[in-house]
């Protein structure tokens, strides 16, 4: 396999490329990414490691012109000096890792394996940004692309709002990202066996395996066991430490995978949120504001007990009060209690208005009572005294996410 390294040091390009060509690859090594560019533009490379500070111009403007030379190229940043923004700018442009120097040599042949086992798998899904910065994370995306070669089901657990559904995506796009993928609340999958022929090829995911009653388990069995749940590569999302039927267990648990809680990954925390102001701004035809310091020690202070959910919540608000080019203050998690904001009906009818501004009012009262549930279904459907099975067809209704 052909690598190409970027590294203006000579002597730490030449200690480098001997790693290199120890571990198998095919190394072309240059100092100054106008030859690196040259090289990309005359021949085909699996992956390109690069230093972010270069002479000439920096190591992501070369990551940006590399990949419209070579879309499909792997690619990892690394840098003493990297900053936050420089690391979800390269994440945004598809670099697969980012090597913060000093590193040893083991570290380094860490990331070699990794790159060689992503040369064969698909690219990701842009939709789904997989942030994987914190060494919890980069062993689960390691366990992850082993699992990518095989097709057995997968059973995910974890803390509520940890990424169980995002990591069961990520599994689904490594295997086969032009297949379809299903997402559906255990309790409600009865009424929605109808949509297994239409996931042929494809993966549906149980979420909240956890809160399927035990009468409905041989039922679902025997639909994995149909001519169409053959068809289907099966995964369950549940939380941890939680006992699901041994025969259920036995044939979901082929592979199970742990996500840990936000805490547990900190190096996590900055480039998740500044994607979700990313992807949040986009969805509203915003430029993305800019995150300061003071941004960045507040969000690694705070403990996260929502996990990823609550991140996700902390910069829709934010980004909801900010009105210049600086991203505004964020929210408290008592600010979850505030007043409801809802958009003014268009003229007409009284009767009509009202029905609208109802309809906007219960989609505002859902997102507050799982926020402030911190994603748990369970407790917010005791709390509006709904069932799970019809709070997940209320969320539905308003195109409002399932929790995991």
């Amino acid at each position: 396999m052909r690598l190409l390294l970027v590294e203006d040091k000579d002597s730490f390009r030449r200690l480098l490329v001997q790693a290199l060509e120890g571990s198998g690859w095919t190394a072309a090594a240059c100092a100054h990414p106008g030859e690196a560019l040259e090289a990309l533009a005359r021949e085909p490379f699996d992956a390109m490691i690069t230093d972010l500070r270069l002479p000439g111009f920096s190591g992501l403007e070369l990551l940006k012109r590399a990949k419209r030379l070579q879309p499909a190229l792997r690619t990892v940043l690394m840098s003493a000096f990297g900053e936050p923004q420089d690391i979800v700018e390269a994440v945004r442009w598809g670099a697969d890792d980012f090597l913060a120097k000093p590193f040893d040599l083991e570290r380094f042949l860490e990331l070699l394996a990794r790159l060689r086992a992503l040369s064969d798998a698909p690219p990701p899904d842009p939709r789904e940004p997989w942030i994987a910065f914190s060494p919890a994370l980069r062993a689960l995306d390691q366990a992850l692309l082993r699992a990518a070669e095989g097709c057995e089901p997968a059973w995910f657990q974890g803390p509520s709002g940890s990424g169980k559904l995002r990591a069961a995506r990520r599994l689904h796009t490594l295997r086969n990202p032009g297949a379809p993928f299903g997402v559906v609340e255990a309790e409600a999958f009865a009424t929605q066996q109808h949509r297994l022929p239409l996931l042929a090829d494809g993966t549906l995911c149980l979420v909240g395996l956890h809160r399927l009653p035990e009468s409905h388990a041989l039922r679902l069995l025997q639909a994995m066991e149909s001519p169409e749940g053959r068809r289907v590569a099966w995964m369950a999302t549940t939380r941890e430490g939680v006992a699901l039927p041994p025969s259920l267990a036995e044939r979901l648990g082929v592979l199970r995978f742990s996500l840990p809680p936000l805490e547990e990954r900190r190096e996590d925390v900055l480039p998740l949120f500044r994607s979700f102001i990313t992807s949040e701004a986009q969805a509203e035809g915003r430029t993305p504001p800019v995150v300061e310091r003071v941004h960045e020690r507040e969000l690694l202070a705070r403990n996260w007990p929502g996990n990823a959910r609550e991140l996700a919540w902390c910069a829709r608000e934010a980004l909801r009060a900010t009105q210049g080019a600086v991203l505004g203050p964020l929210p408290n998690p008592s600010s979850r209690d505030g007043d409801l904001v809802l958009p003014w009906p268009p003229p007409g009818p009284l009767t009509a208005m009202a029905d609208e501004l109802a309809h906007h009012a219960e989609a505002a009262l859902l997102r507050r009572a799982l926020e402030r549930h911190l994603g748990d279904a369970t407790a917010t459907a005791a709390a509006l005294g709904l069932t799970v099975r019809a709070l997940g067809l209320r969320l539905k209704e308003h195109g409002i996410p399932l929790p995991e």
